[in-house]
């Protein structure tokens, strides 16, 4: 990796920052440490932390690094898109850093990405990277054909304050019908999105529990966003199929490691005592997502805030 370039404006602000950008890429530092500045930076703009968030994408933890990915996708910054279109072409990165890079870049959503992302879509080894692509793919498409005449987009905005990979589904409103096109394996994987995030809007055990049966698909994506979802809704009724997920040493990494991560947001007795085990997974994905989920359940009892509060000491907070 290259030298980081944190340059920032001067005053309070610009010190936090450095901390911050400094703490991500410190490799010497806890991953949970690591996390807490990392999601801290995804709140701020500007050529500091999307410097840092680059650089990270590149880290030795691939959690870490699809993460990083991820923020700059949360942040649609246009000026990450050359790090993440490199990201998405080297097939030495694992293919959840690849997956992210795409799913980024189909959420900044702009015509200049199609080529790169049809690119993937045509030559990447990876399934699930396809499968993003794909996803990508067809979100830009709508966003461009539901632009205002200013070009800014229309599309609806999550009520999880999320960029999704794809528009809730209009087509249908019934739980049962939602139900049916997730559960659908001859249905694309845009329209299965679609009634995965109308689902989640739904909210409702009813909606839960047609979002858990869906953890039986064949596609590890879609399982990996399902147990997403799962985590955003934080519904008790789905604690027992996460749990099931992350024993499952058969299951695929990414479908573990969101899992864990859906447990740590659950937090009953089960989910915490799970966590502790699967902390020492073999799979580092798996590992270190627990072990970032219980770090975060910690500060959240003790009242604490995980990520680092903006203007102040930050060391007075670690």
């Amino acid at each position: 990796m290259g030298s980081l370039d944190t340059t920032t404006p001067t005053g309070s602000r610009s010190n936090m920052e450095q901390f911050l950008c400094e703490r991500l890429v410190d490799q010497t530092q806890p991953i949970h440490e690591r996390f807490r500045a990392l999601f801290s930076l995804r709140n701020l703009k500007g050529p500091g932390p999307r410097n840092a968030l680059i650089h990270a994408t590149r880290d030795s933890s691939s959690l870490l690094a699809h993460e990083a990915a991820f923020a700059l996708g949360q942040m649609q910054d246009a000026e990450a898109i050359p790090a993440l279109e490199a990201a998405l072409n080297d097939l030495s990165l694992h293919p959840i850093v690849r997956h992210e890079a795409s799913e980024a870049l189909g959420a900044i959503g702009l015509e200049s990405n199609v080529p790169f992302l049809k690119n993937s879509l045509t030559n990447d080894p990876a399934q699930e990277v396809r499968e993003t692509c794909e996803l990508a793919l067809k979100r830009i498409e709508e966003m461009n054909s539901t632009s205002n005449v200013d070009g800014s987009s229309v599309a609806e905005k999550s009520p999880f304050m999320s960029v999704d990979p794809a528009a809730p589904a209009s087509f249908c409103s019934s739980v049962d019908e939602l139900r049916g096109v997730l559960l659908d394996e001859k249905r694309s994987m845009y329209e299965r999105y679609g009634a995965l995030f109308a689902l989640r809007n739904h909210g409702g055990d009813e909606a839960v529990s047609a979002i858990v049966d869906s953890l039986a698909a064949s596609s590890a994506l879609l399982k990996h966003e399902v147990a997403y979802v799962l985590g955003q809704l934080q519904n008790k009724v789905a604690s027992a199929a996460l749990c099931r997920i992350l024993r499952d040493a058969n299951e695929h990494p990414m479908v573990r490691h969101e899992a864990a991560e859906a447990l740590g947001s659950i937090a009953d007795e089960q989910s915490v005592a799970l966590l502790e085990e699967f902390s020492k997974d073999h799979e580092p994905l798996v590992a270190q997502s627990c072990e970032v989920a219980l770090s975060m359940l910690e500060f959240e009892r003790s009242g604490k805030s995980f990520e680092y509060l903006f203007m102040q000491d930050p060391l007075v907070q670690a």
